[in-house]
């Protein structure tokens, strides 16, 4: 089931998150976050008017999420968002990122938004794949820009103008 966030997903987010901090490249954040920060940044993207949308497995425990980002701070920029999609480790290959994008788009264009861009840190065929599922095109590939595990990491960018 996909459905809003809730205050009481928030530990369970944050473990999800924590994983891909600890033991990947994907996101280039390096020390764990805690629950509160976690919720303080669940915050912000309410206040922005964007979704935050968790999955569930049929057990009602949340095993992933999605939300959308501002992709810039300023006025003009308010029609684009970035997203972002994590799941847990044992919620992969079971099609529920895909459940997560198709709620998560429906949610954007319902709040008039014109372009989604998503970041990837390269090589992530399995994160390419589920953008190019949904009709993303890679706009850009940014060289050596990260620098996580004693290594150095390139982003590429994919981007959908719905």
């Amino acid at each position: 089931m996909i459905r809003f966030i809730e205050d009481q997903d928030v530990v369970k987010i944050t473990e999800i998150y924590n994983h891909y901090i600890a033991n990947t490249v994907i996101t280039f954040e390096e020390d764990l976050v805690s629950a509160d920060n976690m919720s303080t940044r669940i915050e912000k993207i309410r206040a922005d008017n964007l979704p935050w949308l968790v999955a569930e497995d049929e057990n009602g425990s949340v095993v992933g999420y999605a939300y959308a980002s501002k992709w810039r701070e300023r006025f003009s920029y308010r029609f684009s968002v970035e997203i972002t999609v994590y799941l847990s480790p044992d919620a992969k290959q079971k099609g529920i990122g895909s459940k997560l994008y198709e709620g998560l788009f429906a949610e954007l264009q319902s709040r008039s938004i014109h372009t989604i861009i998503g970041g990837i840190t390269l090589p992530n065929p399995a994160s390419i794949a589920l953008h190019e599922k949904f009709e993303m095109k890679q706009v850009a590939h940014f060289k050596d820009v990260g620098f996580k595990f004693n290594q150095w990491l390139d982003v590429g960018y994919w981007q959908k103008v719905i």
